[in-house]
């Protein structure tokens, strides 16, 4: 991880937070695949478009590790702090959890702040999945198997959607959460720590919310903070994977604690010595390709499959 660190400062990048949303985009894509394990090659791979409440139409890519029908599904959700990130960022790794877990795998491309602010994307998220639900059949997977994942922002989309889900009656069998931001504020402990040098810093953290969030009262709201929710009884299993070098990872396991008080079995994973985006490192960090089999065997108990 020191390793990567250094290479990276060495590459002497202007930091996201410095350019524009559009630029950073650019920036964040073209340095997307450099860490990551070889390009898994999948039977199926197609793009797709999932109708948005507002007629908007979300891009959205299927991955499908066979071609059986029945498939259990995932709706994951890229990381990228609400501002950067898309269906390309995370390509390598929806394949990977596609093909260590044997599950079908649809990959969201939901709307980016500043030019749509919150809640528009865990309003796209939620579309998403109550469309999936509708239509697994028809996608040649089992609308009775669905769960929702996601890393970082996307982590929290997912939260949000598993706390949907139990509300409007969808059962959901996991929610697969990397890294999430589940706090209103960025105020507890790691995020001293760790608030600079180590990927993810404190300047981008509150450069990507300013582009999400109006004010300091939509911070408050649940569907920005799931540690916010009124309550989390009866929402779906959870398995939640942390690198222990983030600024986040207080809060993950905060949520992870709010989980369980709720009776809601959570696996809880921290892994030593990583920090923020690991899990996009596989070619240089262990740890990465471990997070990886470890959420595909929680999918894959989650679903009922063989392990």
């Amino acid at each position: 991880m020191r390793s990567v660190l250094q290479r990276m400062a060495r590459a002497g990048h202007a930091p996201l937070h410095t350019r524009s949303p559009q630029d950073a985009r650019v920036a964040y894509q073209a340095g997307a695949d450099v860490l990551e394990v070889p390009k898994a090659v999948l039977a199926r791979v197609e793009d797709l478009h999932i109708p948005a409440r507002d007629g908007h139409a979300l891009p959205a890519r299927l991955y499908a590790p066979s071609t059986v029908a029945g498939l259990p599904l995932l709706l994951y959700m890229h990381g990228g702090g609400f501002t950067i990130g898309n269906i390309a960022t995370h390509d390598i790794l929806c394949r990977e959890l596609a093909r260590l877990s044997g599950c079908m795998v649809v990959s969201l491309d939901y709307r980016l702040a500043p030019e749509h602010r919150f809640p528009t994307a865990s309003n796209d998220a939620w579309d998403a999945l109550a469309w999936l639900a509708a239509h697994a059949g028809e996608l040649g997977a089992d609308p009775a198997r669905l769960a929702v994942g996601g890393d970082s922002a996307g982590g929290t989309l997912a939260a949000v959607n598993a706390i949907l889900a139990r509300d409007a009656g969808l059962p959901l069998a996991l929610q697969l959460l990397f890294y999430p931001g589940c706090a209103a504020h960025q105020d507890t402990p790691s995020h001293t720590t760790f608030a600079h040098g180590l990927v993810l810093e404190e300047p981008a953290i509150s450069w990507f919310f300013g582009n999400y969030v109006h004010s300091r009262a939509e911070r408050e709201d649940w569907r920005f903070a799931p540690l916010h929710a009124p309550d989390v009884d009866g929402v779906a299993p959870a398995w939640v994977g942390l690198a222990e070098c983030d600024p986040l990872v207080d809060e993950g396991v905060d949520y992870a604690d709010k989980l369980r008080l709720a009776g809601v079995p959570v696996d809880l994973e921290i892994y030593r010595g990583v920090t923020h985006e690991f899990i996009k490192m596989g070619r240089a960090i262990p740890e990465a390709r471990q997070a990886h089999a470890d959420a595909a065997r929680a999918l894959r108990g989650a679903f009922g499959m063989p392990s």
